[in-house]
């Protein structure tokens, strides 16, 4: 009876560490930068860490939402309004899950 429970303890560490040391991890992708270009199939933003412009998709599942996590409208998706996009890539493209977007900053003119 014994050896049955020590045998059955040791399956159990064993399933239990192969589940472990197959767990998935989640990798997010952000960019932060400005936005370009909005158009029915794409978002161009001029990105804080690259020279070249970026370019993403985004689907019918992709979130617009506010620094706060409020849902914003796409209405304000436009050129000059800086973002925060969270994407996955899907091959070469960058398909866009999430834009935050952020509230601009004003810089006062000199005088």
């Amino acid at each position: 009876m014994k050896h049955i429970i020590h045998s059955l303890v040791f399956s159990a560490v064993m399933v239990f560490a192969a589940n472990v040391m197959h767990a998935e991890t989640t990798t997010v992708t952000t960019s932060e930068g400005t936005i370009t270009q909005f158009s029915p199939d794409t978002i161009v933003i001029k990105s804080t860490t690259s020279t070249d412009p970026l370019t993403y998709s985004y689907t019918k599942t992709t979130t617009y939402v506010d620094e706060a996590g409020n849902p914003v409208a796409t209405s304000t998706i436009k050129s000059g309004v800086p973002v925060t996009v969270y994407y996955d890539k899907n091959g070469n493209k960058m398909v866009a899950t999430k834009v935050v977007v952020k509230k601009a900053t004003v810089i006062p003119p000199r005088g």
